[in-house]
């Protein structure tokens, strides 16, 4: 997942996020040490060299691409943490359990998502090649990452991707004080021909768990109608991110659409969960994940080279908005992740120091080379 030429970037990515680590408090870290390491870590735990090297770079592509929530610095630990109490199978023995020209439907056995998912993925795409569509689900797995990764793998085959995940029971429905639904993103890439492929990724709350985690690590002040409170009440005054608190789905409040979120995150489970035979989210561990992939053979439906001329159009056009007033520019889909690889491929990944503390002591607890 290689950042475009520097000529189809307008500018650096200077957007200012609150989730993201101030640039005085972080620690810049080049990314293939950080990919190194990280492989290290797996193999050092059980997982074999070549699911280590996926697993790292599902990590290591989200800190590049600015997706921080899901990076290493969120997730690495959550990931071993798991197979150290065993609640994630080390050496799963995963299995398709249903299959027809088009679709698969794979009993992950525990195994980690950041490794299921794409194998699941090149299925999807095997069978978009003979049939136009591939669809796959997958069942008792683990955490799959940054979503837009797997979509993202569909591009090079000229083709459309998808992917989506049901998560455990973390987000309130609409009016409602305890939570039923997990934060269940859906991604969607598309490729274009002089234009960045546009991605879109995005989770079905307002905010995924992960940066809500950051955010509080940070001492970052979330903006009015980001969470609720323990009774399910949502903040609509800026506050500093707690520790205690409940997510609110997409919207926030229902006069701002609040339904809207919460009925695609009820999409996201019936097509993840339901559909594939699995329970929903409420009635399984929070450790187990449900995933949906898909791919789409542009050549299924359209002349390949036409499609990919139309993207560029379609997103020279959204990028030429005028801007309202207080903004200088419109973005599309995936341009501040494009801009963000970019930069942080040259400049190195912002680390907050504790995490670099946590990274470089369990290298040495592991006996592993650390140049982080």
């Amino acid at each position: 997942l290689r950042p475009p030429p520097a000529s189809q970037l307008s500018r650096r990515f200077q957007m200012p996020d609150p989730f993201k680590i101030k640039e005085e408090d972080a620690i810049r870290v080049d990314g293939e040490a950080l990919r190194s390491a990280t492989t290290a870590l797996f193999v050092k735990v059980g997982v074999t060299l070549e699911d280590a090297a996926l697993a790292a770079d599902v990590l290591v592509a989200a800190d590049l691409r600015g997706v921080d929530s899901h990076g290493v610095s969120n997730m690495l630990k959550t990931y071993l943490d798991r197979y150290a109490d065993g609640t994630q199978n080390i050496t799963p023995a995963w299995r398709i359990v249903s299959e027809r020209a088009s679709i698969a439907n794979i009993d992950a056995d525990l195994g980690l998502g950041v490794i299921i998912a794409p194998k699941a993925m090149e299925i999807a795409i095997a069978k978009a090649r003979d049939t136009g569509v591939g669809v796959v689900t997958v069942t008792n797995s683990g955490h799959l990452g940054m979503a837009a990764y797997h979509a993202m793998l569909a591009l090079p085959h000229d083709m459309v991707g998808m992917c989506m995940t049901a998560a455990g029971a973390q987000v309130l429905p609409t009016f409602g004080r305890e939570p039923r639904l997990g934060t269940n993103p859906i991604a969607i890439a598309a490729p274009a021909g002089n234009e960045p492929a546009w991605v879109f990724d995005m989770a079905t709350s307002v905010v995924p768990i992960n940066k809500l985690r950051n955010a509080h690590r940070m001492g970052t002040v979330l903006p009015p109608g980001h969470i609720a409170d323990v009774d399910g009440n949502p903040l609509m005054d800026e506050v500093v991110a707690p520790a205690d608190y409940l997510v609110l789905p997409l919207g926030g409040t229902r006069d701002q659409g609040s339904h809207k979120g919460y009925g695609l995150a009820s999409a996201v489970e019936i097509l993840c969960s339901i559909l594939a035979g699995a329970q929903f989210g409420l009635r399984l561990p929070r450790y187990s994940f449900r995933h949906y992939l898909a791919a789409y053979d542009i050549s299924a439906f359209s002349d390949v080279a036409q499609f990919k001329q139309t993207m560029d159009e379609f997103i020279g056009e959204l990028k030429a908005t005028p801007p309202a007033p207080g903004h200088d520019r419109v973005l599309v889909a995936g341009q501040p992740e494009w801009e963000m690889l970019a930069d942080r491929t040259v400049n190195g990944i912002p680390l907050h120091q504790d995490v670099v503390d946590w990274f470089r002591n369990t290298c040495a607890e592991f006996s592993v080379p650390c140049d982080i």
